[in-house]
């Protein structure tokens, strides 16, 4: 089964990371607008097709469904001209989708070793990505590797934050000491790959979506840098209520905290890479050695 979906995971890798290099960025910026939505709505349909044909879990509805919701986000900004309300609508509808259980559906999974669904995450995060970056044409700093100056930046401001976090933990009782993993010679290559899969899905994702764009798109909507900072971490902190059950508001709490930094350091550095790595720092050593009280 794993042989028979690889193809589907290495063309969806491949289209991932593709906006992550300027020159490609700058190749498709120059294709006609209509044109390049055309090719992110066909791109995203063909690892469904690769990993659901093979084992016979291939749907028709399904298939509209993926190319439905490709194609929403590929024409989103072809069609609508930006401004607040299409960015916080179009944010919206990528925030639902995201949050949704409706990828397990649409991929469902051979076994529980091998989940699909993050297939359809990574065409929804690099059709959006695409489509912000290269359709609406907003500059984010997007890219996957830090420079040495924004792994310092980052690595300063999270040491600034872990004081905070940790009265506020003991405060709330939000967290509790429970490591997940056992000392021994594996503990680094376990620590790497969960940093690394942090840092190139879920801090990406989310910084390039909240601060990037939600936090670029408030502050100038309220002309003050610092009311964006404040309002895009509440509605970051928000966004956390249903992790570990509905409403873990302490939870909320620390994430809205977190995003104050996380924002600040946006605002000061105009790329989503530094708060990329404060973000991966933070819930690598959350998922490594604590759990959250719900």
């Amino acid at each position: 089964m794993a042989a028979a979906v690889l193809p589907a995971f290495l063309t969806e890798l491949a289209l991932y990371i593709l906006p992550g290099f300027a020159g490609v960025r700058r190749s498709l910026s120059a294709l006609p607008k209509t044109v390049l939505a055309i090719l992110l709505t066909g791109a995203a349909v063909v690892p469904y097709l690769s990993a659901t044909v093979p084992l016979g879990s291939f749907h028709v509805l399904s298939l509209l469904a993926v190319f439905a919701i490709a194609a929403v986000i590929a024409f989103w900004y072809v069609l609508l001209k930006p401004r607040l309300a299409v960015d916080l609508f179009f944010l919206a509808i990528v925030a639902a989708l995201f949050l949704s259980r409706l990828f397990p559906v649409l991929y469902p999974a051979p076994t529980h070793a091998l989940p699909l669904d993050i297939l359809g995450r990574l065409m929804l995060v690099n059709t959006g990505v695409i489509s912000v970056l290269c359709i609406r044409g907003l500059e984010a700093g997007f890219g996957f590797v830090p420079t040495a100056r924004e792994w310092r930046i980052g690595i300063l401001y999270t040491l600034c934050f872990v004081p905070v976090a940790a009265l506020l933990g003991y405060l709330l009782h939000a967290a509790r000491w429970h490591p997940v993993i056992a000392w021994s010679w594996k503990l680094p290559l376990l620590i790497m790959g969960r940093f690394l899969a942090v840092l190139w899905v879920v801090a990406l994702a989310e910084e390039f979506f909240v601060r990037g764009f939600l936090q670029q798109t408030l502050s100038k909507a309220m002309k003050s840098v610092t009311a964006g900072v404040v309002v895009t971490s509440l509605i970051f902190g928000a966004l956390h209520l249903p992790f570990g059950g509905f409403p873990n508001w302490r939870f909320a709490t620390l994430a809205a905290v977190a995003g104050l930094f996380y924002g600040t350091a946006f605002a000061q550095t105009r790329t989503i890479r530094v708060p990329m790595v404060m973000h991966a720092l933070v819930v690598t050593v959350w998922q490594l050695l604590f759990n959250s009280h719900s």
